[in-house]
Order: structure tokens, then sequence, then C-alpha cells
């Protein structure tokens, strides 16, 4: 018995819907699809096996990394704070921890938890990019921010003590005989919203102790190196979970999912 093309155009558009809602599940919760690497499962042999501190020009910090396996606030598992001793008093760079493997494009999720007012971390793509976590701030600077470059999105924020994700389609930098072509890209889900589409990422910044190339040119001599995720200590209690990448190759300049 034939089914009618009308059925099968239906059925086609059904399976093809639900195919583009799983791809893009956001939001605090979601699991590391097939393929995907679980950087962080809230283990210390998993903190100890993926991550390191960033050798950058104002590392303080030494191994074995010094961030803390706590209890999970929500009562689900275990997490890790990134209230380094080094970093105390904001001084990012001196204690930050980055995944020894390196990345072009990706997929990432990350859950974080901010315990004080103020609090401040900050998640680097390819160890260059911030997108900034930091409570009561709706600036350039702020909460969800691709930093100093947009506004904050911070309205999906659920404040203090609650868990918030970031879901993350990123592509690298495209270089041509090693000048750059095409600026990095990155479209970012704020807790299931949202919040930066298509985004073309113009410049590190912090300065050297920032990240890689924040010292070329005053942070525009981006270079054709990869980079890993790196997590920023402050001092602050940020607690960080959950936390999954999938390597993707992205030829056409569309980060949209």
């Amino acid at each position: 018995m034939s089914i009618p093309a009308f059925l099968q155009t239906a059925c086609l558009g059904l399976f093809a819907s639900l195919s583009l809602s799983l791809s893009a599940q956001t939001g605090v919760g979601t699991p590391a699809p097939k393929g995907a690497t679980v950087l962080f499962d809230g283990s210390r042999a998993s903190l100890d096996k993926k991550w390191t501190y960033w050798n950058g020009p104002r590392l303080a910090a030494t191994l074995p990394i010094k961030w803390k396996i706590v209890d999970d606030p929500a009562g689900a598992g275990t997490a890790v704070s990134s209230n380094d001793p080094a970093g105390a008093g904001g001084k990012y760079g001196s204690a930050d921890i980055v995944t020894k493997q390196s990345f072009r494009d990706f997929r990432l999720h990350i859950e974080f938890l901010i315990a004080n007012k103020g609090g401040n971390s900050g998640v680097y793509l390819q160890n260059r990019y911030e997108i900034q976590v930091l409570d009561g701030d709706s600036t350039a600077h702020g909460m969800a921010a691709v930093i100093n470059e947009a506004a904050a999105p911070y309205h999906p924020y659920r404040g203090l003590g609650q868990w918030n994700a970031y879901d993350i389609v990123f592509r690298a930098a495209r270089f041509e005989q090693g000048r750059l072509r095409e600026k990095a890209l990155v479209t970012v889900y704020f807790n299931g919203v949202k919040v930066h589409r298509n985004r073309s990422i113009e410049q590190v910044w912090g300065g050297p102790n920032s990240g890689i190339d924040g010292g070329n040119d005053g942070g525009k001599g981006i270079t054709d190196v990869p980079g890993g995720l790196k997590l920023q200590a402050e001092g602050h209690e940020v607690l960080y979970r959950n936390i999954w990448i999938k390597k993707l190759k992205l030829k056409k300049a569309d980060t949209d999912f």
C-alpha cells in the first residue's frame, strides 16, 4: 500500500521539525549529544584530566588546580568553584583554567551559578573571546555580553544562587595566506533564549592577561591558532557544571541554530 504524496510531505516536515528541535535543545540540564566530549562532569578526575592552568603572563597559580569541587547548591551532585586564591582581587589570568584540548569550530554547553552579589567570571571561546559571567551588570561589559561589543542581554538571567546555561555555536576566524579574511562568528542562547545570532567578534579584549592574542595589536591581531575553552578566576564564588563540547566544521559563515 503506497502512502499518498501529501502524507509523505507532512511526515518529512514533521521529521525535519523534530530533528531541528533536538539539534537546538538548549538550557539548564541539556545533555551531551552523541559525538560530544564531556569536559567537566562534576568530578575531580575530569577536572584534572581535561583542564590545566592557562600559562599566561600573569599566571600565579601552580598545579594541581586549586579550584575546589563543591556540593551543588541545587542538590544535583557536585560542581567546581572558580574561587581560586590566586585570583583574589579580580586578577584575571592569574588562575584561569583552560582545556588541554584546543578547538576551532564547535557547539558548547556550559552551566554556571553565581553565589554572591557582583560575582564575576567569564567563558572564553578559543581562549580569546569572552562571553561574560557577571552578576548585576547589563552594560556591554555585563552578563552574557560578547564582551565590550554589545549591551548585555541581561533579561534571561535567573539571579543569584540559580543555575544558568549558555549554549553556543562558534565559528573560528578564517585566514587566507596568513591574512584574516573572516572574523569569528557566534550564536548564543542564554537559558534557552537566543541572545546573539551570527554576531561577528571584532577582537580580544583585556590585554595580554586576558587570552590568546590579547597582546597583539591591542587585541586586534588575531592569529590562526586554535585555542581551548577557558574559564576565568577572579576570586569569586562562581560555580560551573555540565560542560560539554562538540567539534564542528562550519564551511559557511553561519552559526545560527
